[in-house]
């Protein structure tokens, strides 16, 4: 997998943009339907929706 490292700017109204070759090595393309939390440690996840429903079933947790 190629990392590419990427930085992004948070808005005045909250908006990041993650730019489309940081979603594309996570398996992503637009359009596609993401749940976006915080681990509580400083960390945001984002994660493919039906990946996370997917455990939330499975496990009672993200």
């Amino acid at each position: 997998m190629i990392v590419e490292p990427a930085e992004a700017i948070v808005s005045e109204a909250g908006v990041v943009n993650i730019p489309l070759g940081v979603l594309a090595e996570a398996g992503l393309s637009p359009g596609a339907a993401v749940l976006i939390h915080s681990d509580g440690d400083g960390r945001i996840v984002v994660r493919r929706h039906e990946d996370a429903i997917r455990d939330l079933r499975e496990n009672g947790s993200l």
